[in-house]
């Protein structure tokens, strides 16, 4: 079978994918991209997209019912209906047809299909009608196929038939229980977004909720999903599933079973690497790929792994970060062309290490840069935390009569820099990017007094952090 060749061929279409496509193409290579089922990925369609089209009706509720003027004017609860159209809407029906039109005017060639490695810059693709095309590239390949999620071993759980995010998030008919096992991002949103449709929620937490964040942050979590009628049940483990007649029966060691409508897993993501060919190139199918800071797999010339599949930081942002710089680096190694792999040079993917913005969009909001302040310490550094309750900032009133939150700075005192911020209130998220330009920048604290917060905004907090750290001699 003749081989078609490209330069590169990209094996995953979601928003890594396209990204490190489109970067190649503007740097003269030929792409193709390889994808088995919907241009645009799991963000678009199953993820970033549906998740927070389904949350944003419960937050804008909040906040016109906190505001005198406003609140008289709201009647009722979240119209579950019209959220799920909105979601529909959001994700075009899940019909790729505008992202396929985008690959076509950005020079990108697509095959649909499954593609597996068969050897060094070889690709064959299982066609959808049961035929092969092979695939050869003249200078790389680059696995962009993402993470799916993890199912614990529960005795019973495969059978049962559980949703995981795909399932909750492409939902036509609302449950009217739900037991959510699990306490990261995925299950405090989910819960957060049931709720709101009314569903009884249960969440099974064999830990925390939010590992890794600020426990304060954790806490006002913990403490809203409650307010919202969520039964959060900390330090609980399921032991066995089943469904029956009557749902989906969870048991534990100790105590009475749960019955729910439906069951969410939401307690990891494992890569999606265990059909991809691995063992042809000598690397172990079902595992994470470790790349160096160019996203080249290691020991591997011509092989590239960008994405959640690299395991450096699961979020689609950091995802396509690392595609353009992968997308750059692979067509400036084509051109012969010497990369620069410092700290900050331009072919490199750094921004994962100690500087990832993440946002939760339970109620309140989370939103988090850089460290955490046991990180920090655990880290070696001399840290100053500076704590501003959001309610005594004048542009958080004027928001209505609930502004609580809290804005947290970890600082090096010793180099008098921000290394860490983390906001949690009502509508925090927007407030992220500005840390995030302080951490990754550097910026000194001395510099950060002629930064001026407009009045009044919420971000006059950064004035309060400054008052409190005083001024440098």
């Amino acid at each position: 079978m003749d081989a078609a060749e490209y330069d590169l061929i990209v094996i995953g279409a979601g928003p890594v994918g396209e990204n490190v496509a489109d970067r190649a193409v503007q740097g003269g290579l030929s792409v193709v991209i390889v994808e088995a089922e919907l241009v645009g990925g799991e963000c678009s369609y199953w993820a970033c997209m549906p998740s927070k089209t389904l949350l944003r009706p419960v937050a804008a509720l909040r906040a016109a019912k906190a505001v005198p003027g406003a609140a008289a004017s709201v009647v009722g609860g979240v119209d579950v209906a019209a959220t799920l159209a909105s979601r529909d809407r959001m994700v075009h029906d899940w019909s790729d047809a505008s992202q396929v039109e985008w690959l076509d005017g950005a020079g990108i060639d697509l095959v649909r299909g499954h593609g597996r490695l068969d050897g060094e810059r070889v690709v064959r693709v299982e066609l959808p009608d049961g035929g092969e095309r092979v695939l050869r590239a003249r200078v790389a390949v680059a696995l962009c196929t993402g993470s799916a999620a993890l199912l614990p071993r529960i005795a019973g759980l495969a059978e049962a038939g559980p949703w995981t995010s795909r399932e909750a998030t492409s939902v036509h008919d609302v449950p009217a229980s739900l037991a959510i096992v699990g306490g990261g991002v995925v299950a405090c949103e989910m819960a957060t977004a049931f709720a709101s449709f009314g569903t009884h929620v249960r969440m099974l937490v064999r830990s925390g909720l939010l590992a890794g964040i600020e426990p304060f942050a954790q806490e006002a979590v913990a403490e809203g999903l409650r307010r919202a009628g969520v039964d959060v049940r900390m330090h609980t483990e399921p032991t066995a599933v089943e469904r029956g007649p009557d749902g989906v029966r969870v048991s534990f060691d100790a105590g009475e079973d749960l019955v729910a409508d439906e069951i969410l897993i939401a307690t990891g993501r494992v890569p999606r690497t265990e059909d991809l060919g691995l063992e042809t190139v000598g690397l172990e199918p079902g595992a994470w790929l470790d790349v160096d800071d160019t996203l080249r797999v290691r020991g591997h010339d011509s092989l590239y792994a960008v994405g959640d599949v690299n395991h450096r930081a699961l979020l689609t942002h950091q995802g396509k970060y690392q595609a353009r710089a992968a997308g750059d680096v692979i067509a400036a190694r084509a051109r012969g062309a010497v990369v620069d792999d410092a700290p900050w040079g331009a072919h490199v993917a750094t921004a994962d290490h100690r500087a990832v913005p993440q946002v939760v969009f339970s109620e309140p909001q989370v939103a988090s840069v850089g460290l955490t302040a046991a990180a920090a310490r655990d880290a070696g550094i001399a840290v100053r935390v500076l704590d501003v309750d959001l309610s005594g900032i004048a542009g958080a009133a004027t928001h209505g009569d609930d502004a609580a939150g809290t804005a947290r700075a970890v600082v090096d005192a010793d180099r008098g820099v921000l290394v860490g911020a983390t906001f949690v209130g009502d509508d925090v998220a927007e407030l992220l990017q500005a840390a995030t330009i302080a951490v990754v920048g550097e910026v000194p604290i001395a510099r950060l007094w002629h930064a001026v917060p407009a009045y009044p905004t919420v971000s006059e907090l950064w004035l309060r952090w400054l008052e409190q750290y005083g001024r440098p001699e």
